[in-house]
């Protein structure tokens, strides 16, 4: 390798190269690096891009508004590792035409400029050899009768006209001639397909699908009975419906309602106490069905246009098959007993965690048997349960085999967590994150974590689900329908990726006791069957919301990534405001929401003009998606938002030069 010119800060980039870093089909990934030499002669770059399966193409970089920097991009068409690597090289011909037009206009003649003619000619020379042998004779012969010209008589303005022109500059573009040619390292990318980017998230419990009997006793739900969950999830608007452990579930230390300790003889326990004499991981509950009705729900949802994602939860009821084949596997105490999980003050009797030191191997063969049991029935996306407390080689290792051979399975981390362990998650391969959204709920506590997630969204693409069955957030116990409806307008519009768990679309907001997150009468212990039609029909939904949200996400492609998030100024704490830009089309949405779910809310909105590709005097119509309303706006504009009308307004703004928008699209790697 030739290191005679200098390559540095190349993006994007992960952990120094050791992961790839992450893009998605039909995404526009910004590539940059700085690229620099001694002295004043010029200096270009091209990157080079190998996509899967090994063809190679080159482009020639262009440079950035910063001093030496160089900017490529890449549209990422098909899934798989893609590489590229940045090669910079010196460029004789920019050189020699810099230094003869500041010799012509500082008045010197063709005698003087004598060396430079045959300088300039000689590259030329170069350049028609590489369009012969490549079979472009119409470059060729434009090339030769520059050269020729430079080489023949007259004045220096004549002698140059030819090789200083336009076509000859267009046919040097397309295939420069290089020195000095600097070889950088190879980067990856993996490139997932769209949905690891982009997607709605929908979690219901198929064991509360039932209904009800003449009595008003809730009847366990089943797979058959699923499917209307899956009508509903897609109604709303939803593409990936979750679904916890179907698992059969312990008996051993079955929780009762609410968690007690004392289960009543109906209570159908904890869907993560995965397993028992009927079976482990790779068994449905027999309540719910069987495999075979499993996979016909798999299909239904397909039709529907509905994805399942499947629960991955590596732990074990006391009863399940891997306690008693392989006590290996769990860490046991000084009396003798098997350690069950604990999350102080989280007690969980029902659950015996995995020691994954005793017998790496054994665990490993066997959790990779179970993923491959669930995608040959068609499961192609798993939610991981506490991704975090499982060692991060054995998910790397994990997710590389599976995707080996099934690069399409998608992986979400539920990993609420401290951020180097749900970046170090991600780079191992998740294709999504669970973040701290859920208790981000001030502006500037909103901004800062999503600046924290641009800093990062070569390596973690964020899901952003308002509500969990673990977590129901004090805004949403004190807020009111109006929180509920904030929480939403937020999560489907900052992140690509957002979710909510079944029965926030009703303002589930009661917790089993004052300062818990867990709900009442949690469905974790209980089955929950819910009218979803007869409480909208009532007018106490938030479902009307939710399809406005979800069918704004899929109309505009600005709010289908995350990397052109910016946010613009308003002087009212209790008003955030911004935009996303989509470079390929030049869809721009601007969102506006209130965080006061009480009152209304006013103030002057300062955008960010440039953000959006517009210079700072410009003024357009933005028409809000959300009412209907059309506003003329500029640079500064007064909001106001009332939570009993709207609690946001999603406008689209027009276009900007497409110019404009590609040197957007390179400043994506800079977080202002």
């Amino acid at each position: 390798m030739n290191d005679r010119l200098a390559i540095d800060e190349v993006l994007p980039l992960v952990a120094c190269g050791r992961f790839p870093s992450k893009s998605v089909v039909g995404e526009v990934l910004p590539i940059s690096a700085v690229v620099w030499r001694e002295g004043h002669d010029a200096l270009s770059a091209t990157v080079v891009v190998r996509r899967p399966g090994g063809a190679a193409t080159r482009t020639t970089m262009v440079p950035g508004t910063e001093p030496d920097t160089m900017h490529a991009l890449l549209l990422t068409d098909s899934p798989g590792m893609w590489s590229f690597r940045v090669e910079a090289w010196s460029d004789p011909f920019a050189t020699w035409r810099s230094g003869i037009v500041k010799k012509m206009a500082a008045g010197q003649d063709a005698d003087e400029l004598g060396n430079e003619l045959e300088v300039g000619a000689r590259v030329l020379d170069t350049a028609i050899g590489r369009a012969t042998t490549a079979g472009r004779s119409d470059d060729a012969g434009l090339l030769t009768r520059a050269a020729a010209d430079l080489r023949g008589r007259g004045d220096a303005g004549a002698r140059t006209a030819a090789a200083l022109s336009g076509p000859v500059a267009e046919a040097l573009a397309a295939d420069p001639v290089r020195e000095l040619v600097t070889v950088g390292r190879t980067h990856r990318v993996w490139v997932d397909r769209r949905a690891a980017q982009f997607s709605s998230w929908y979690e219901f419990f198929p064991r509360s699908t039932g209904g009800r009997d003449p009595d008003g006793r809730p009847v366990h739900g089943t797979f058959r009975t699923s499917r209307s969950a899956i009508d509903h999830a897609a109604d709303l608007g939803f593409d990936v419906a979750y679904v916890p452990p179907i698992h059969p579930i312990g008996r051993v230390n079955r929780k009762g309602r609410n968690n007690t300790l004392t289960p009543e003889a109906d209570d159908v326990g904890s869907p993560w106490a995965i397993g028992s004499s009927e079976g482990g991981h790779d068994r449905v509950h027999p309540d719910l069905g069987t495999i075979d009705d499993f996979r016909d729900l798999v299909e239904y949802s397909a039709e529907r246009g509905v994805e399942i994602a499947l629960d991955l939860a590596l732990q074990c009821a006391p009863d399940h098959p891997w306690a008693q084949a392989h006590p290996e596997w769990f860490t046991v105490l000084p009396d003798g007993h098997i350690a069950y999980a604990e999350n102080p003050p989280k007690k969980y009797q029902d659950i015996y965690p995995i020691n994954f030191d005793l017998d790496p191997e054994g665990i490993f063969t066997e959790v990779l048997r179970v993923v491959r049991h669930w995608t040959a029935l068609g499961v192609r996306i798993f939610r991981v349960d506490n991704p975090h407390t499982k060692p991060g080689d054995f998910w790397h290792r994990l997710i590389s085999e599976v995707k080996r051979t099934e690069p399409d399975v998608l992986f979400l981390s539920e990993a609420f967590t401290r951020p180097a362990r749900l970046f170090g998650l991600a780079r191992r391969g998740f294709s999504q994150s669970y973040t701290y959204f859920t208790w981000k709920t001030t502006k500037a506590e909103l901004v800062e974590f999503c600046e924290q997630l641009l800093g990062h969204v070569d390596e973690a693409r964020p899901n952003m689900f308002t509500n969990t069955p673990d977590i129901l957030h004090e805004s949403l116990q004190r807020g009111g329908p109006a929180m509920f409806a904030i929480r939403a307008a937020l999560a489907a519009t900052l992140s690509p990726a957002w979710g909510v768990y079944s029965g926030f679309e009703l303002y589930e907001w009661k917790p089993v006791a004052a300062g818990s997150e867990e709900y009442m009468d949690s469905e974790k212990y209980e089955l929950r069957p819910r009218d979803f039609a007869a409480a909208e029909n009532a007018g106490q939904s938030l479902a009307p919301w939710i399809r406005t949200l979800n069918r704004i996400r899929r109309d505009h492609p600005a709010l289908q990534q995350l990397r052109t998030l910016r946010f613009h100024a308003v002087d009212n704490d209790q008003i955030i405001a911004y935009s996303k830009l989509d470079p390929a089309t030049g869809d721009c949405v601007l969102t506006v929401v209130s965080l006061d779910p009480q009152g209304a809310q006013e103030g002057t909105l300062t955008l960010d003009m440039a953000a959006m590709g517009y210079p700072t005097d410009a003024r357009f119509s933005v028409r809000d998606e959300v009412t209907g309303a059309e506003f003329h706006w500029g640079s500064s504009n007064f909001v106001r938002l009332e939570p009993w009308s709207a609690v946001a307004h999603i406008v689209v703004v027009p276009p900007c030069d497409p110019a404009r928008r590609v040197e957007l699209s390179y400043r994506t790697h800079i977080v202002d």
